[in-house]
């Protein structure tokens, strides 16, 4: 979270978080970056009922709001947000040039987007490999390119694109979560059992191969809404 941040100012902002599941990220964009007041939205009763009742127990409902959403259009008006933050969610919006239409009509002048997510390293179909991981995951995932990104927000209005490619240090993230799980596998098998603990060192392994050929390149993103 704070690398995606990075360089950037929050305190006074206010804040769209999209995809703010459980709330914890919400919560720290105001209480640990200084946000004045933060958004968070979602698709899902569940994530949200937690989010909200997390927030009413910290007392910081005069600060952050969450929302449930419906997938479309964000129900805000034009020049909301000085920042629209994600963190890995925005891999499941499979439009991304509505995305980023949206994204900027939402910011004010000079307002940023600030996001990290799940990306491929080309455009078109995947190969084999990555198609298998992808439904090996078996989640709802709308992977684009960074080049697709870049034209999606340049065509938007942004200025100032950058993405920064995050694949290296995922995948000695992945590499390592692979090992662990192979050297106590025993130990998985005792506590979640043998066919969940083998469906997880199949999809780690599978991703490691995608990591390793670039195919799969988690991405940092960042765009200035001109002021």
């Amino acid at each position: 979270m704070a690398r995606v941040l990075d360089g950037l100012d929050l305190t006074g902002k206010r804040v769209l978080d999209i995809g703010c599941g459980t709330g914890a990220i919400t919560v720290s964009l105001h209480s640990d970056h200084g946000a004045v007041h933060v958004t968070g939205i979602d698709v899902e009763d569940p994530v949200c009922t937690e989010a909200k009742a997390g927030v009413d127990a910290a007392g910081l409902s005069d600060h952050i709001e969450i929302r449930k959403v419906t997938p479309g259009p964000f129900p805000f008006e034009d020049n909301s947000f000085d920042v629209v933050f994600s963190k890995d969610s925005i891999v499941h919006i499979p439009d991304k040039e509505a995305l980023a239409k949206e994204v900027f009509r939402i910011l004010r002048p000079g307002g940023v987007f600030a996001a990290s997510d799940w990306l491929i390293s080309h455009d078109g179909p995947p190969s084999p490999e990555m198609a298998r991981y992808i439904a090996l995951e078996d989640i709802d995932f709308n992977m684009a390119s960074p080049a697709r990104y870049v034209r999606a927000l340049e065509q938007a209005g942004f200025e100032d694109v950058r993405t920064v490619n995050r694949n290296p240090w995922y995948l000695n993230v992945a590499r390592g979560e692979l090992e662990m799980l192979t050297e106590r596998r025993a130990e998985f098998e005792d506590r979640f059992g043998t066919g969940l603990t083998a469906d997880n060192i199949e999809i780690w392994t599978a991703m490691v191969g995608v990591l390793a050929s670039g195919e799969h390149c988690p991405h940092h993103l960042r765009g200035h809404k001109p002021a």
